[in-house]
């Protein structure tokens, strides 16, 4: 036996086509008036339903996503660094000077509050003129 001489065990039974009179009385088995009862689309398209939940949102600036820049001053850097350390977003995390959020590292900025007197290597975080001017007059650089 092969797979093109498969055939299934029970015969296929008949469709019955409803609504053409006949012996299936006045509404011919579709029941009574409404949207079931009518010829052609039966229902409305689910899509639509979907749709109309939807809430109403006033233009594509009605929600702001949450930013979740960590800030650091250089005062913090100051007190929780040793000299010539290498600053990241993921160095900063695991010495527990900022937190991660929802499990992910977030982006750091440097602002230029406070003293600096350590040279410090900076890379991939943000960093405002005044913190890049202490850090390169500390004897620091930015990456």
């Amino acid at each position: 036996m092969q797979i093109h001489e498969l055939r299934p065990k029970h015969k296929l039974k008949n469709r019955k086509r409803v609504g053409r009179g006949g012996k299936k009385g006045t509404y011919s088995g579709k029941g009574n008036k409404g949207q079931a009862s009518r010829a052609g689309r039966k229902m409305v398209p689910i899509i639509r339903e979907l749709i109309k939940r939807y809430p109403k949102l006033k233009g594509y600036r009605s929600f702001v996503l949450e930013d979740t820049t960590a800030i650091i001053n250089l005062d913090i850097l100051n007190k929780n660094t040793k000299d010539k350390d290498i600053i990241n977003p993921e160095n900063l995390v695991k010495s527990g000077i900022i937190n991660a959020v929802k499990g992910k590292v977030p982006e750091v900025k440097i602002l230029g509050n406070g003293k600096l007197d350590k040279k410090l290597v900076i890379e991939n975080c943000k960093v405002s003129i005044p913190a890049k001017e202490a850090i390169e007059k500390a004897g620091g650089a930015v990456k």
